[in-house]
C-alpha cells in the first residue's frame, strides 16, 4: 500500500506555491491601481509630513505626560495608515471580487480558500510594513521621533493583531454590503468617524463618557493607543498595553469569524 504522505506533502507544497504567485498577483494589483495606493499609502503619509510640520515644537499631553506633539501623531497617522491599508483596502477590493463572481468561482480554481485568505493577508502585511517603515523613517528624520529598542516588542505586539484584527474584519464586514459601489462609502462612514473619536488627529482628553465608550469597543482606538504607548518616552517597559492587546485579540477572533462566514456565503450563493 502507497503511504498517503508523500502526496499530501506533494499537495501542500503546490498550494503553498499557489499562494505565493497570488501574493504577487494582490501586489501588483494594489500598485497599478491609483486610486487606491494614492489614498492607501501615500494619504497617511502627506497628512503626517503636513500636521508634523505644522506642529513641530508644540507638546500635549497624553496618558498624563507632557510630551511633544508629534510624538502623539506620528504613532497616530500610522494607526489611521494601518485602518486604510488593512480594514479599507481589503473590504473595497473584496467587494469588487463579490462583484464580479470571482469568489464564487474560485472554487472551481486549484487555489484553496486558506491561501487565497492567506495571500490576501500576506499582501496586507507587505503593504503595512512598508508604511510602518516609512511613517517611522519620516518621524526620525524630520521631527526627532524615534522608537525605542525597548519598547519594539510592544510596538510587533501591537502591529502583528491590528493587521490580524483588520484584514478579517476588511473582509468579513462585505457580508452586510451591498456590492462594490457601497462599499467605499460604507467603509469610510466606518472608519473616519472612529478616527475623530479614537485619539487619531489629536488628543480626546475631554471627550464625553458615552463617546470614549464607543471609542473604546472598537480596535481603532486600541491600535492609536497602543501605537502611541510604544513612542510615549515617559512610559517604561516592552511597551505592552494589555487592555489594548486584549481588544484586539477579540476583534481578531470576531473578524476570523465573520471572514469564513462570509466566504462559505460567497461560494454558495
Amino acid at each position: 500500500m502507497v503511504s498517503p504522505g508523500p502526496a499530501r506533502h506533494s499537495t501542500l507544497r503546490r498550494d503553498i506555491r499557489l499562494a505565493g504567485w497570488q501574493v504577487l498577483y494582490e501586489q501588483r494589483a494594489f500598485w497599478r491601481n491609483r486610486g487606491r495606493g494614492v489614498f492607501t499609502f501615500l494619504f497617511p503619509l502627506v497628512m503626517l509630513i503636513f500636521f508634523g510640520s505644522l506642529n513641530q515644537g508644540g507638546t500635549t499631553r497624553e496618558h498624563g505626560f507632557t510630551i511633544a506633539y508629534n510624538e502623539f501623531f506620528v504613532p497616530g497617522i500610522l494607526a489611521y495608515g494601518i485602518v486604510a491599508a488593512s480594514f479599507i483596502n481589503i473590504g473595497v477590493g473584496t467587494a469588487a471580487l463579490k462583484d464580479r463572481g470571482v469568489l464564487k468561482r474560485m472554487q472551481g480554481t486549484p487555489l484553496p480558500r486558506w491561501g487565497y485568505v492567506a495571500a490576501r493577508i500576506a499582501s496586507t502585511v507587505i503593504v503595512v510594513l512598508a508604511m510602518t517603515v516609512l511613517s517611522l523613517a519620516i518621524g526620525a528624520i524630520f521631527y526627532g521621533v524615534r522608537l525605542r529598542s525597548a519598547t519594539l516588542p510592544g510596538l510587533v505586539a501591537t502591529l502583528v493583531l491590528a493587521t490580524a484584527a483588520l484584514t478579517t474584519l476588511g473582509i468579513g464586514v462585505n457580508r452586510f454590503i451591498s456590492g462594490a459601489e457601497a462599499a467605499p462609502v460604507v467603509l469610510n462612514m466606518l472608519t473616519l468617524p472612529l478616527t475623530f473619536i479614537s485619539g487619531v488627529w489629536f488628543p480626546v482628553n475631554g471627550l464625553p463618557g458615552w463617546l470614549r465608550a464607543i471609542a473604546d469597543f472598537f480596535p481603532v482606538k486600541a491600535l492609536a493607543d497602543g501605537l502611541q504607548r510604544v513612542f510615549n518616552p515617559h512610559i517604561a517597559g516592552p511597551g505592552f498595553s494589555g487592555g489594548d492587546l486584549l481588544n484586539l485579540a477579540i476583534w481578531s477572533a470576531v473578524g476570523a469569524w465573520l471572514m469564513l462566514s462570509f466566504l462559505r456565503s460567497s461560494q454558495s450563493d
